[in-house]
């Protein structure tokens, strides 16, 4: 615990030195404010913007977050640094990815506020944002691992995040494009958001998907680190 604490702190003063990390935290609660405030159409359904940019929120910033912070550290060595310190390759995982972890909450927290959640609702929200932020965290450090440098891991992490930020989006348009979304956690952890506000009942389908999805991103982490690790 020790060792992961260090890790967690390192990160937190490396990304505030990393504006490329950094905005990536704080780029979508802040558009989904303005938008929330600035647009009002007759018909738009309540928290349209919030429940929009939250999914790309736990969709997106984690991931590429995740991969950006591995990939940046295995190139400069730093890493090596740490793992001759004593800092074992899970201890400095688990560090990283607490911080991401930690760091897109306190987002999904603005998002909460901005769609005023109370109570029971309020749980369940952040709980969905957990699920999908962590799915997330587990595709990118995955991505990470297996890449050399950043420049390798953001050629596959933007294509991958931007497919799993936009399914939904594209999906409330095209039939066709919803019949593939429904097998990506993103569109369910919109569906569940959706639901929320307008006290629809989660279908078994919704909470099946992300957890198939997450065991998914489990399995594409434990390759890329047996395979990889973080030498």
């Amino acid at each position: 615990m020790r060792n992961i604490g260090i890790v967690f702190k390192k990160q937190g003063k490396d990304t505030a030195k990393n504006i490329t990390v950094l905005i990536q935290f704080v780029i979508y609660p802040i558009v989904a404010a303005v938008m929330e405030n600035a647009i009002h159409v007759e018909d738009l359904p309540e928290n349209f913007f919030v429940g929009m940019f939250a999914v790309m929120h736990i969709s997106m910033a984690p991931l590429s977050a995740m991969a950006a912070v591995i990939s940046e550290e295995k190139e400069k060595n730093t890493m090596q640094v740490l793992l001759y310190a004593n800092v074992k390759p899970m201890e400095y995982l688990c560090g990283v990815g607490g911080f991401v972890f930690g760091a897109c909450m306190i987002g999904s927290g603005v998002f909460a506020i901005l769609g005023k959640y109370t109570g029971g609702d309020l749980l369940l929200f952040l709980l969905i944002m957990a699920a999908g932020t962590l799915t997330s965290i587990l595709v990118g450090a995955a991505i990470g691992i297996r890449s050399r440098n950043q420049i390798s891991a953001t050629s596959v992490s933007m294509p991958v995040m931007m497919i799993i930020a936009f399914l939904p989006m594209l999906a409330m348009f095209n039939r066709d494009i919803e019949k593939v979304a429904n097998f990506v956690y993103s569109q369910h952890i919109q569906l569940l958001l959706n639901g929320l506000k307008t006290k629809t009942a989660a279908e078994p389908e919704n909470v099946i998907v992300i957890v198939l999805n997450n065991a998914v991103a489990v399995g594409l982490f434990a390759l890329a680190y047996r395979r990889k690790g973080l030498t």
